[in-house]
């Protein structure tokens, strides 16, 4: 399946930013642990990867391999591309944890995306972080809120470059 073209060049609209504020609240961080993640990669199924919880954050489904099962695990997660890599974040919506889904991709680093086979590398050059923070915030701005929480929280949020295998 094509992946749609998620730039980040760009800052978000009036839409996107006041929709991303709305993410930050705390009704919509549970609906969103809670709800949205088993909700999404189902709508994104049936839709064929056009409609999900998160509107106009370009959004694909996510498949790893349980660390500790060996299943197969879906979770909808907002992306962005660079250059040949698409990015994504263990945000967790500022959680203190990391989402199951990281500790999956980190035992089990060969994963598909959008129905794309994959490989997941954890990005830790501090400067392509901060390089790939900037774009992702363009991408959604509640990933700013997210960050600080996580810190507050004592934990750094990761980003995954994926490339095609």
């Amino acid at each position: 399946m094509a992946l749609r073209r998620a730039s980040a060049t760009r800052p978000p609209g009036r839409f996107a930013r006041a929709y991303a504020a709305l993410a930050t609240t705390r009704v919509a961080r549970v609906i969103s642990r809670h709800i949205n993640w088993k909700l999404d990669p189902w709508l994104l199924r049936v839709s064929r990867g056009r409609v999900s919880s998160t509107l106009v954050f370009p959004t694909a489904v996510l498949e790893t391999t349980g660390a500790t099962t060996g299943s197969r695990r879906r979770n909808a997660i907002i992306y962005f591309h660079d250059g040949e890599h698409i990015i994504i974040v263990a945000s967790n919506a500022g959680s203190p944890r990391h989402p199951s889904w990281y500790h999956n991709l980190r035992k089990h680093p060969d994963v598909s995306f959008g129905g794309n086979a994959m490989r997941a590398q954890i990005v830790d050059d501090d400067a392509e972080r901060a390089r790939l923070w900037r774009l992702a915030d363009n991408v959604f701005p509640a990933f700013v809120r997210y960050r600080a929480d996580a810190a507050e929280a004592g934990r750094v949020i990761p980003i995954i470059a994926l490339t095609r295998r």
